[in-house]
Formats: structure tokens, C-alpha cells, sequence
């Protein structure tokens, strides 16, 4: 198809003036040009179904999906509908206990296999500061054990060696405790110990050596804050193994993979059951809420009031409203089977691209979760990530699509999200698109 010319000139102007009020111009720093947002963030105007349109009317086939929460696309249709009543019959905020917060908690329960009790919260960030302080108050223990590039939301206690520069890491067996941002005091590296993900070797040593003093073990199942880095396999069994020996709690991050790889999250699809999990994104289909449950002991500190999990907005009628129609729709019969076919189809289909394109590209992912690696082999953990993925090379190819009209993170380190408003003929679209795109990175590649 010939490329439509695209002008972002309204975007450019707003970008200007944002930048007078907000820092970096924009609300968040993932939306910023430093997360590879160039030459400037796109400002978008609106979403529907698969497709998003900025304010220079260029429309998008939509693979950020909110960097994830919209499983459903963008206004769906019956989440909205559930939000509007409830706004009309409770209003937005009551401040007290009320059937909708018990009633979205027993679907919540049901669904996940580890869930006996749930807390809501209102970001994935709280969720996790959450469970670590439940494992702590629970074990009586002071550190954590966590991985190499997976990312538990930018609270001080675990927002170490997410993407850290490899000149600073430490050894690669024994990582040293990078933090993730400035401001965050250094003495809380002293509470945690990090190690490389999916190697099965290092992990028991590890728990051998200090599994007295540790009190949780956290991880994305499906490693997804670093592109997509699937467990080995046997991998979740073994972390499951090895922590219930020492008393130690398994907590499965699932802000990404909850909800959306099954309706039980990652632990449903491995078939391997962590003591507590966080969910978040996708359990409301774009409205901000989250959540953190486990095993009725463990949630039982918060019941005794021995940890405090508490917040003004935490279970108002809005986001409970929107986690009970989410729920209803994501336990449709057939809803992830029509979800997975229509995203290994386009993994499939994107794999082939590159292939007949003769650029060595590696798919890694699970159904609606997955990236496109610019690499010659597969990935295991952080370092392979950052030695082997070849960065600038994803990132005309990210420039291609967008001129084309496929929207998705712009960063090789993050990752694309299929939503069931996605259509066959969206991806069609789409892999011609980025088979134009590839051919055009490989003659560049060539020069």
C-alpha cells in the first residue's frame, strides 16, 4: 500500500506548551521523549475499539493498549455502560464498606487460583509495597530475593536493577542492587539480594545460603518490563519448590500478566500457585485500580491489623463497577481462545516478515503479550536483552510503523499488548505494514 504522508505539527505545538507546566511535558516519564518518544510524545485526541487517533488526525492500529490495561480495546462498550450506572445510582466516592466492593471481591477470588482474601489498591506500585510488607510482617524476615530486569513498580523498598546500566550491575551471578532512580536512599539496598532470572542453578545456591533470612521471593512470571523473557521451562516449578522448603512466601507479579493470560493470570496458565499475587492493568480494562491477594494466613496480618494497607480511594464504586463488568466479560466462554488465536496468529505472521525480510528477528511471548527482539537467538534474562537486542535497529523500525499507522512502545525493552477488539483484518494490516517496514530497515542495514 503506498505510505500516507503523516504531519504531527499539532502534537509539536502542544508538546511546547505542556512543557511550560509539566515536567518533561508530559504526566508520566514513560510517555516522554527519554522513552524514545522522538522527537516528541504523539498527543493523542481519542480510542476506539483497536484503533487510537491523535490530534493531527492520524489514525493508529493500537498495540501500547495503555501500556496494557485495555484487554478490551479502547470504550468498551459494556464496562462503560456499568460505570456510567454506577455513577448515576452510588455517585463516585462513599468512603465506607458497600455491596459492590464485596461483590467485585468474590469474582476476584474466583478467579485466581492463589487469591483466598484480596485487598484493592489503587496502582500496581501500592499493590507490591503491599504483599512485601504482608511477607515481612508475616515471616518476621527482612530481605527480599528478586530478579535482574523485572520490574515491581518505582516504590523505594524494590525499585532496584530493573534496567540497570550493565557497567554498574555487579557480577552477572551475584548482581549488585542498582536503584532505579535517583532520590531513593541507598540503605535499602541492604534489604534485598538480586539475582539473574532463569537460571535454576544460582536460584537454589541462593536459597540454600540465605533462605532463613528471606521473607519473599518476587518475580514476573512472564518477564515483561524487559521485552517479553519467558520462564525456562520447570523454572516457576522449582521457584515454587524450593520457597515452600524454607518457609519462605512466593509472591507472582502479575501487573502485566494478570487477567490476561488466563483468567486466573500466569500462575492459572503455568499451573503453578505463588502465596500471594498483585494484579493490575488489565483487571479493569483502563480504569486505575489494582489489586493484592493470597493465602488467608498471609492476608490475615492485614485482617490482625499488623500491616497497614489502606488509601481514600482504594475500592470506590467507579473502578469496583468497572472490575466487575471486566470480570463478567473476561469469563465469557471462548473470550481467551479468540484472544490467543488472533495473537499467535500475528506472531506467526510478524515472525514470517522478518524471516521472507532475511533480518534476524526472535519473537518471544505468550498469546496477547509478546515483543519483537531485533536479536539472532533466544533470550533468558536481563544481560542477553542488553548485550544482544539490537536497539537502534528496532527503533526505525518502530519510526516505519508509526509513519504507516501501527502504534506500539517505542522502547525493544517493553512490549506489545493484543486486546480481543483486534481483528483479523488488523493484522493483516498490520504484518504488510511491517513487512514494508523491515524491508526498509534491512536496506538500511545494507547501506
Amino acid at each position: 500500500m503506498p505510505e500516507q504522508e503523516r504531519r504531527f505539527d499539532h502534537s509539536r505545538e502542544l508538546f511546547e506548551r505542556a512543557q511550560k507546566v509539566l515536567p518533561g511535558g508530559v504526566g508520566g516519564n514513560a510517555r516522554s521523549a527519554a522513552a524514545g518518544w522522538r522527537p516528541h510524545p504523539i498527543f493523542m485526541k481519542a480510542g476506539d475499539g483497536s484503533r487510537i487517533f491523535d490530534v493531527d488526525g492520524n489514525e493508529y492500529i493500537d498495540y501500547l493498549a495503555s501500556f496494557g490495561p485495555l484487554i478490551l480495546g479502547h470504550k468498551p462498550r459494556l464496562v462503560l455502560d456499568a460505570v456510567k450506572r454506577t455513577l448515576d445510582e452510588m455517585g463516585s466516592m462513599l468512603g465506607a464498606p458497600h455491596l459492590l466492593e464485596a461483590e467485585t471481591a468474590e469474582r476476584a477470588v474466583a478467579a485466581v487460583p492463589c487469591w483466598e482474601l484480596v485487598r484493592f489498591a489503587n496502582t500496581g506500585s501500592e499493590a507490591v509495597t503491599a504483599a512485601l510488607r504482608v511477607a515481612r510482617a508475616y515471616t518476621g524476615r527482612p530481605m527480599i530475593l528478586r530478579f535482574e530486569g523485572h520490574f515491581h513498580g518505582q516504590g523505594d523498598v524494590i525499585h532496584f536493577s530493573a534496567k540497570p546500566p550493565l557497567d554498574k550491575a555487579g557480577p552477572e551471578r551475584q548482581p549488585i542492587p542498582v536503584p532505579g532512580s535517583g532520590g531513593m536512599p541507598g540503605v535499602l539496598a541492604e534489604t534485598l539480594i538480586v539475582r539473574p532470572w532463569n537460571d535454576p542453578t544460582i536460584l537454589e545456591q541462593t536459597i540454600s545460603d540465605h533462605g532463613g533470612e528471606i521473607a519473599a521471593v518476587i518475580c514476573e512470571p512472564v518477564m515483561a518490563n524487559c521485552g517479553v523473557v519467558l520462564p525456562r521451562p520447570g523454572y516457576l516449578e522449582l521457584l515454587r519448590r524450593l520457597t515452600a522448603a524454607k518457609g519462605i512466601v512466593l509472591i507472582f507479579d502479575e501487573v502485566k500478566t494478570g487477567f490476561r493470560l488466563a483468567l486466573g493470570g500466569a500462575q492459572e496458565y503455568y499451573g503453578v500457585t505463588p502465596d500471594m499475587s498483585v494484579a493490575a492493568k488489565a483487571i479493569a480494562a483502563g480504569f486505575p485500580t489494582a489489586a493484592v491477594g493470597g493465602r488467608r494466613e498471609l492476608m490475615d496480618v492485614i485482617t490482625q491489623n499488623r500491616v497497614v494497607q489502606s488509601a481514600t480511594y482504594h475500592t470506590n464504586p467507579v473502578v469496583m463497577a468497572a472490575v466487575s463488568a471486566t470480570l463478567r466479560e473476561l469469563s465469557r466462554p471462548g473470550f481467551y481462545q479468540g484472544l490467543f488465536r488472533t495473537a499467535e496468529s500475528l506472531q506467526r505472521r510478524l515472525q514470517s516478515a522478518a524471516d521472507e525480510a532475511n533480518i534476524p528477528v526472535v519473537i518471544q511471548g505468550v498469546g496477547p503479550l509478546f515483543q519483537i527482539h531485533f536479536a539472532d537467538r533466544p533470550l533468558h534474562n536481563y544481560r542477553e536483552v542488553a548485550t544482544y537486542c539490537r536497539t537502534e535497529e528496532y527503533s526505525r523500525f518502530w519510526r516505519r510503523m508509526l509513519e504507516r499507522g501501527v502504534y506500539f512502545n517505542p522502547m525493544q525493552q517493553e512490549c506489545w499488548f493484543v486486546s480481543s477488539a483486534h481483528t483479523e483484518d488488523d493484522v493483516r494490516a498490520t504484518v504488510e505494514r511491517a513487512h514494508q517496514s523491515l524491508v526498509v530497515a534491512r536496506e538500511h542495514v545494507m547501506r
